[in-house]
């Protein structure tokens, strides 16, 4: 073997893709510090790849399965090298073997050369204690995140709402809850609470870490490895582990929003309800889309008036016994709780025309939702 190899492994592209997509969509696009564009590229001897990325609040470290030659490390600018491979032939060996300031990527007749940056300017997150360690089926984990994701407040002023707020409650049973609000909607996910997770904090898990945790969920069975304190979270997903620093900040009393004596009950379709306002919204206004609920006994008559585009109404029918009125809601908000529902029937809870409105599939359900109304 030709000596000055820093590193040399060979590789099956797929595997690399994968994991390259993993780790490059933690990678921010624009960074001012060189080496957070690189992944980190660790061939240990034992026959595996080390991948790693950061953005210094978020990093994932992911181990796939390699030929070794020589072991060793690097950093590699991370979106160029996950462009290169994406374009190799499917079925391809890639060999990777760094020299001095350089990697050079073999293919079938192709070739690339790109600088690197050494492996010890990369940056760690330093993890420190993590006290409370327990396990959530991966499934459970999608549900979560899955329910309540679409809440998050994209809001960089209320910085404290642009995560999941995950906290234990002892209720008779207890459990664990998962909350996410961006001040219009709420989305709230109850389940039961994991051996291990008693005392933990109140945790804000950030918007990119959960994007990137759900990505990662989808080629996992099984069950996940929590382990996190006040500052830090990490997640175990076998051959990938995902850590975040969480925000730090102090989630609302969201339970104050959640109304608890609405007397006015609609059940409904959610399917055909959420194509009614999907078909009326068509013509409402970007800025607004308002869509005005007329309600009246076993029915729902939906319509959105605009300036500019005209006006539209469709009735859907449904279980309604109280007294008739109007309400607004913004449709695309009542859109995103609506995908939501699983089930055959929706319950909306409302009060009044100001007043937040409940949703949920029922009371047994994990999920709820509360929804404030527009003026329309």
């Amino acid at each position: 073997m030709p000596r000055g190899f820093l590193m040399k492994a060979t590789i099956e592209r797929a595997t690399l893709l994968r994991g390259l997509s993993h780790v490059q969509s933690v990678v921010e696009r624009r960074n001012t510090i060189p080496i957070l564009s690189n992944v980190l590229i660790e061939a240990q001897g034992s026959g595996a790849l080390r991948l790693m990325a950061t953005d210094l609040d978020l990093q994932i470290d992911e181990t796939i399965a390699a030929a070794v030659d020589q072991p060793g490390a690097i950093t590699v600018p991370a979106h160029t090298l996950f462009d290169i491979v994406r374009k190799l032939p499917e079925g391809a060996q890639v060999e990777l073997s760094a020299a001095e300031g350089r990697i050079t990527v073999n293919a079938g007749r192709a070739r690339f050369t790109l600088s690197t940056l050494p492996r010890d300017d990369f940056p760690m997150i330093a993890e420190g204690e993590l006290p409370t360690v327990f396990e959530l089926p991966a499934e459970t984990l999608k549900q979560i995140i899955d329910k309540t994701r679409f809440a998050i407040s994209t809001e960089e002023t209320r910085y404290y709402l642009n995560g999941i707020y995950l906290h234990v409650v002892d209720e008779a049973t207890p459990v664990l809850r998962a909350a996410a609000t961006d001040g219009h909607r709420l989305a709230r996910v109850t389940v039961a609470r994991p051996d291990g997770a008693d005392s933990m904090p109140g945790v804000i898990v950030p918007r990119k870490c959960v994007g990137e945790l759900r990505k990662l969920l989808d080629e996992v069975d099984g069950s996940i490895g929590v382990s996190l304190s006040a500052s830090k979270i990490r997640f175990d997903l076998g051959q990938a582990i995902l850590t975040s620093k969480l925000i730090d900040g102090t989630f609302p009393d969201y339970t104050r929003v959640i109304p608890t004596a609405n007397d006015k009950l609609l059940k409904l379709d959610p399917r055909s309800f959420m194509e009614g306002v999907d078909r009326v919204s068509t013509i409402a206004t970007e800025k607004t889309r308002a869509v005005k609920m007329a309600l009246e006994r076993d029915k729902v008559i939906l319509s959105v008036t605009s300036p500019e585009n005209g006006a539209a109404a469709e009735e859907v029918p449904g279980d309604y016994a109280a007294q008739g009125f109007e309400i607004g809601f913004n449709s695309r908000y009542l859109m995103d709780i609506l995908n939501q529902i699983e089930g055959d029937s929706v319950e909306v809870h409302l009060a009044d025309a100001a007043a937040p409105t409940l949703i949920r599939e029922n009371d047994k359900s994990p999920a709820l939702y509360v929804l404030m109304p527009m003026r329309v």
